[in-house]
């Protein structure tokens, strides 16, 4: 399968991935001595103190304790434990952690294994890393004024996902705020069976430049990469071992309140999948969307600046650590803020998000080139959807002046309204190829009066194995999300088959053709909140 093109774009998006890393997260890792911090000498802050932490497997991690200003021998505060996020070691969550202690709880923050000085290898969220978490639990039992009876789990992006998968197997864990994260690790990098080139390269070159990949990662991430199918179910394992919702009966035997957060536009970690797994959780929960990229909502708080994810979190931990009633759990469980908009609007679950569907027809037969990217993308990952959340500037393509040799291209009429769309659209479309693999994007645009069209959401597919000439459905999810259309303006679906950030598998001088049979019509559901 290993075709050139992939491959070059491949070494260019690992390249680049490594100097955005470098130049965000490199610095020197504090000595982990078990000293106090000389910012904390004042009696009424809480002290700060570096530790090495016996991890699982006899390795040590690096990381640091916050324990709350006036604290007594016997007595006894809610812990929080908080794993750092890929390639950023044990200071990331200083400012955090201190408002954190500032309210009464001691808090663990540490490195995560195979990252800056901590011991071990990169296991990404493996058996490892989750014996860790108890380690450092039994750790923080024994060595500091934590309570038993009151333990927090909680971190950004690769925290995240190790907070999640504690959460169903350390049954002492009684809350967690998981923010960025992923539920499904195939779903988040894999979705529609298309790798996502950027994601796993940014993530693969950050876990060189900062820490000690695993041979099992090194083996995994090149045969993601290269398009190894013959080891695709072994790379999908590795994935599932990997993924909270494999452990979805034993987060919710144990019980823990879960609160999630993500950005609209996660290129790393996709909404789709936090929302899916929200879904199925049986105990306390809570989950937001706001705009931005990967972990862009939570990073202002990660400076100690006002951010309502983190205002929020300290909120669910208060309510489920501590016992206050504080109104979080009275409040619509689901919110969201709109791309386009201000505030949050609160729905009592997922499904009530989109409850207006509006089918839009899709007719007519359309055929186009593979190999040659029309002029409608995704972006860049970690960096066009953090323009739209801060300028309000996303992705955007001229929709009439794109090549209709290479873009299949839908429009609907003028919208006499604003049209507030939320949740996840779908397309179900009829394809025909002359090659028995390929791969097709779809984009949903919001096209204004000059033609100029705003992307809203997209999302990749690619088959393999099918017979070239016979036409086979093609049912595709867009990215979730919650974006206002003005009045006047329309709404465009384009598919193409290129994008930077997406593997495609599409053989030299193949073409699909997209129709519409009588007997299965294809069309886009756009879901819209209730007027």
């Amino acid at each position: 399968m290993g075709r050139p093109n992939p491959a070059l774009r491949t070494t260019a998006a690992t390249a680049a991935a490594a100097a955005l890393i470098a130049g965000t997260t490199l610095g020197a890792a504090p000595a982990a001595a078990a000293r106090p911090a000389a910012s904390a000498v004042a009696a009424s802050a809480p002290s700060l103190t570096f530790h090495d932490i016996p991890g699982s497997g006899g390795i040590t991690l690096k990381g640091n304790v916050f324990t709350p200003a006036g604290t007594k021998p016997g007595d006894r505060h809610p812990l929080i434990v908080l794993p750092t996020s890929w390639g950023l070691p044990q200071i990331e969550y200083l400012a955090q952690a201190q408002q954190l202690a500032d309210s009464g709880y001691v808090v663990v923050s540490y490195t995560s294994r195979g990252f800056w000085l901590s011991g071990g290898k990169i296991e990404v969220a493996g058996p490892p890393d989750i014996a860790d978490v108890s380690a450092v639990i039994d750790w923080a039992l024994a060595h500091t004024a934590a309570d038993p009876e009151h333990i927090g789990m909680g971190g950004v992006s690769y925290g995240a996902g190790i907070s999640l998968l504690a959460a169903g197997h350390d049954p002492r864990i009684k809350a967690v705020v998981a923010l960025s994260g992923w539920a499904d690790l195939i779903d988040s990098i894999y979705s529609g069976r298309t790798q996502h080139l950027q994601a796993a390269a940014l993530l693969g070159g950050a876990g060189l430049l900062t820490g000690r990949p695993s041979d099992e990662l090194n083996r995994t991430l090149t045969d993601f990469l290269g398009s190894n199918l013959a080891r695709e179910p072994e790379m999908i394992a590795w994935g599932k071992k990997r993924s909270p919702v494999t452990y979805l009966d034993e987060i919710n035997a144990n019980g823990a309140a879960v609160m999630m957060g993500n950005a609209w536009g996660d290129t790393i970690f996709p909404p789709n999948q936090y929302a899916s797994f929200y879904e199925k959780l049986r105990g306390p929960k809570r989950l937001e969307f706001r705009p931005g990229d990967h972990a862009t909502a939570e990073a202002t708080g990660l400076l100690g600046l006002p951010n309502d994810t983190w205002t929020d979190a300290r909120r669910w931990f208060d309510r489920y650590l501590k016992g206050e009633r504080n109104g979080i759990d009275q409040e619509q469980p689901v919110q969201l803020a709109s791309r386009t908009g201000s505030g949050y609007e609160g729905y009592p679950d997922w499904e009530s998000v989109g409850a207006v569907k509006e089918r839009i027809a899709l007719g007519g037969t359309k055929k186009v080139y593979a190999n040659v990217d029309s002029g409608a993308d995704g972006g860049i990952v970690m960096l066009s959807n953090a323009l739209d959340q801060f300028v309000k500037l996303p992705p955007v393509a001229s929709i009439p002046l794109l090549p209709r040799t290479f873009a299949a291209v839908w429009q609907s009429g003028r919208y006499t309204s604003a049209q507030h769309i939320r949740g996840t659209a779908t397309l179900h479309t009829t394809v025909t190829a002359d090659k028995e693999s390929g791969t097709l994007v779809a984009y949903l645009y919001d096209e204004g009066p000059l033609g100029l069209g705003k992307l809203i959401s997209n999302a990749p597919y690619t088959f393999h194995g099918r017979t070239p000439g016979r036409p086979f459905a093609v049912d595709l999810e867009l990215f979730s999300t919650a974006y206002d259309l003005p009045a006047g303006h329309r709404l465009a679906l384009v598919i193409d088959t290129v994008d930077p950030l997406y593997i495609e598998h599409n053989p030299a001088g193949s073409q699909l053709t997209f129709s519409s049979p009588d007997t299965d019509p294809s069309y886009l559901s756009v879901p819209s909140r209730e007027k």
